[in-house]
């Protein structure tokens, strides 16, 4: 069964405009499933994890193109990234024909990091490039797409779309645990903590919503396709166990500071080396890094970044732990709720199109923010909050006033039912609104 993905109306939009047209992101969130969907019927696929079509591509890239013709969607792109410059070269060519060559080709590619430094010295203007990660609470209940906006009106409009909320978009199953992730028509409150703890610990992987398959089974498959498929053929990586060993630890310090010393020491590994295995996770979209926020105004912040994965119930497996109920009443319970949190404003952003424009703010005097959200003049703070009535929710957002820009009113999402205020400047929200 196939969840409409929201990012199917930017892929199409772009392709009536660019010759390529790329989706990168991390292994099993739908990539090649969301475009199969949308590919009209004269364009052909093929997927370069077939030996015979990729020993094609590498040896006569030429060969290869005019073999499979156009249009044309390539499946795990990546692993012959030599391709572009005979795509750029086609692309050039027909340009100057003056024949159509938008929409000619659909990429999907699981390790960005290799793909992107041959697309910005191949086909820098003649590619759009777009990231997917494992499905949103939005897709998952057949809600509309709608980029996250910290704006009061902006959050009340999100609000009336999400009250009554929809029903799944088609029947997935009797599985107890999955249907407890989804509300009727009837039932108009929002979920409670229970029920996103359910959520966060299965995960937004496609095929675990839309399937009863075991989540112990499918999380062990998906590492050892990662560590297989992907982290083998790297040359920073020598031993499997041992990236194994690092996946483990940063699943454990997901929504904390990135100390490289702190990663090396505990995994036996180096500072650099540390730092390009974190680089490719980010690059992989298994990981989103949240860099500090910082001007010329004051030399007090703490420039350390915060790492989150993007699929809370991978980072819950590689934790062991054995239960949504353990989770949610163990130590890592707030980690985990800020983590699910920043991910799905994450993937609103990606699914629009966009590249986030997040921050957070910590000083040297230990006061943190968050998230920040700058447009323009304007700045916008968040809190995360897992309790429904959280105390002093608004003691850090005063710490703004030193940037002299235009401070919006404090953001606190939680668990509470409505929008209301906690004082003139600070607002609580449901997480409902994501």
């Amino acid at each position: 069964m196939y969840i409409k993905r929201h990012l199917e109306a930017q892929i199409l939009e772009s392709s009536k405009y660019y010759p390529v047209v790329m989706v990168c992101g991390q292994r099993q969130v739908g990539k090649s499933t969301m475009l199969n969907q949308l590919r009209e019927s004269g364009r052909r696929y093929v997927t370069l994890d077939d030996m015979n079509a990729r020993r094609l591509a590498e040896q006569d890239p030429g060969l290869f193109l005019e073999t499979y013709g156009a249009p044309l969607l390539i499946d795990e792109f990546q692993r012959v990234p030599s391709l572009l410059l005979e795509m750029k070269r086609i692309v050039d060519q027909a340009a100057l024909n003056g024949e159509e060559a938008n929409g000619r080709y659909w990429l999907t590619g699981s390790q960005k990091f290799s793909m992107m430094r041959e697309v910005s010295e191949s086909l820098a203007g003649r590619v759009a490039v777009f990231d997917l990660s494992s499905l949103s609470v939005s897709e998952i209940e057949g809600r509309p797409a709608r980029l996250f906006h910290p704006s009061l009106e902006a959050l009340r409009e999100r609000l009336v779309e999400t009250s009554p909320p929809l029903q799944p978009a088609a029947d997935r199953g009797s599985d107890a645990e999955i249907a407890s992730q989804f509300r009727t028509a009837e039932d108009s409150k929002p979920k409670d903590i229970h029920q996103i703890f359910h959520q966060i610990f299965r995960g937004g992987m496609p095929k675990l919503v839309a399937t009863n398959i075991d989540r112990e089974r499918y999380y062990m498959d998906y590492v050892n396709t990662y560590l297989e498929r992907d982290i083998k053929d790297l040359a920073q990586v020598g031993n499997l166990s041992t990236f194994y060993d690092f996946l483990v630890f940063i699943a454990a310090r997901t929504s904390g500071e990135l100390r490289y010393d702190e990663i090396a020491n505990a995994i036996g590994v180096s500072a650099p080396t540390a730092k390009a295995w974190v680089s490719i996770l980010e690059r992989s979209g298994v990981v989103y890094i949240l860099r500090p926020y910082y001007s010329n105004v004051t030399r007090r912040l703490v420039k350390t970044p915060k790492i989150y994965f993007m699929d809370t119930g991978l980072a819950a497996y590689l934790c062991r732990w054995p239960s949504a109920e353990t989770l949610e009443y163990g130590a890592m319970d707030g980690a985990f709720f800020e983590t699910w949190v920043v991910s799905e404003i994450v993937k609103s952003y990606y699914n629009a199109g966009k590249r986030p424009d997040l921050y957070y703010y910590r000083d040297t005097d230990k006061k943190e923010l968050d998230l920040l959200i700058v447009e323009g003049d304007k700045l916008y703070s968040i809190e995360i909050k897992k309790s429904k009535a959280p105390a002093h929710p608004d003691k850090n957002f005063g710490v703004l006033d030193k940037f002299h820009l235009e401070v919006q009113p404090g953001i606190v999402l939680c668990m509470c039912d409505e929008i209301l205020p906690y004082n003139r400047n600070t607002w609580l929200v449901p997480v409902s609104v994501l």
